[in-house]
């Protein structure tokens, strides 16, 4: 009951994996997140990898 699946964040500016997080398993789609991107050291938006 309620398992969930780990994914990595990672930048859509330098395509760097700076978050992980988990999401469920039936969501459709991919996640998307504004946060803030260490290397390019501002908020971009974050897209779910593998």
């Amino acid at each position: 009951m309620g398992e969930r699946i780990q994914v990595s964040l990672a930048c859509s500016e330098c395509e760097t994996r700076n978050y992980r997080t988990t999401r469920k398993p039936g969501q459709k789609g991919q996640l998307t997140l504004k946060k803030h991107c260490p290397k390019c050291n501002r908020h971009t938006v974050h897209k779910e990898t593998k």
